[in-house]
């Protein structure tokens, strides 16, 4: 049995779906467009995997950041992060924009009379995935009667979850990012599977993360899970927020004991210099 869950954003178990169809056509359902992660060997085959089982007990994974803007539920869980948006003003999102730090996946903005009034950076994280999900891939057309360009489904060739160093990617690239949203004091959500989140709680320092969150911190997270309804395809749904800063992401990462080394040596510095003669006296 293929551990590809989920293909083109439908259900490997879905009802009434044509599969042929959906294969040929090659499209992803959350962007209308065919989907971008193509085959290196193979430009024209997209491989449209989006969500895998592992671990133990095997779970849902999703692997595809796309997949998470389904029905684009989180953009409306962060809309009221744009504290400065009022009635009448237009909401926009815009992909891709690049900022100081690197770029960020989405931006809401609120505008009026086609000025930004505010704006909430989205970051999407996955997981990241080593070898290769192709040969699953395979696997389940073989199981859905899909004709296939190949037998890969007979490889041993399997794959694994890059849960370390994509923990530890993301939180560096936040913790470069938020600083540029703090600075000019607006908000920065990283979204997440709930998964991922209960992953990197347990292996990086977390509980001084906000839990109810803070509208006023600058970077929240919010986490949800991917659930099978009825028939067969799967839906996401908020399972957690939490909220924090710079400095917190920070002590996330274990950096908050090189900032107590300069702490240190800032104290040192001035102790060294303080005498009678450096006391404040009013003029």
């Amino acid at each position: 049995m293929s551990k590809v869950v989920e293909i083109f954003g439908k259900g490997a178990h879905a009802v009434d779906v044509n599969w042929p169809e959906v294969i040929t056509a090659q499209q992803c359902i959350f962007l209308n467009k065919k989907c971008y992660k193509i085959r290196k060997s193979d430009p024209a085959t997209a491989i449209g995997t989006c969500t895998v089982l592992y671990g133990k007990p095997q779970e849902p994974i999703i692997i595809c950041p796309t997949r998470l803007i389904e029905r684009r539920q989180i953009f409306i869980d962060c809309l009221h992060l744009l504290t400065m948006h009022e009635p009448g003003n237009e909401l926009h999102l815009v992909p891709e924009v690049t900022v100081p730090g690197g770029s960020i996946d989405y931006v809401i903005v609120s505008a009026k009379d086609g000025k930004v009034c505010d704006f909430v950076g989205i970051e999407l994280q996955t997981l990241d995935t080593t070898g290769t999900v192709w040969p699953e891939r395979q696997r389940l057309l073989a199981e859905l009667g899909v004709p296939r360009k190949d037998d890969a489904e007979h490889s041993e060739k399997t794959f694994g979850m890059n849960w370390k160093m994509t923990a530890k990617t993301i939180l560096v690239q936040m913790h470069h990012k938020v600083q540029t949203f703090e600075y000019v004091n607006r908000k920065l959500v990283l979204v997440i599977q709930d998964k991922f989140l209960a992953y990197m709680t347990g292996k990086f320092k977390f509980d001084h993360l906000k839990n109810p969150p803070l509208v006023g911190d600058s970077l929240h997270m919010h986490a949800y899970k991917m659930s099978q309804v009825d028939n067969g395809d799967f839906k996401l749904s908020l399972a957690a927020r939490l909220s924090t800063d710079a400095l917190g992401i920070a002590t996330c990462l274990g950096l908050q004991a090189e900032a107590r080394i300069e702490l240190e040596q800032i104290i040192m510095a001035l102790q060294a210099k303080i005498s009678p003669a450096t006391l404040f006296r009013p003029v």
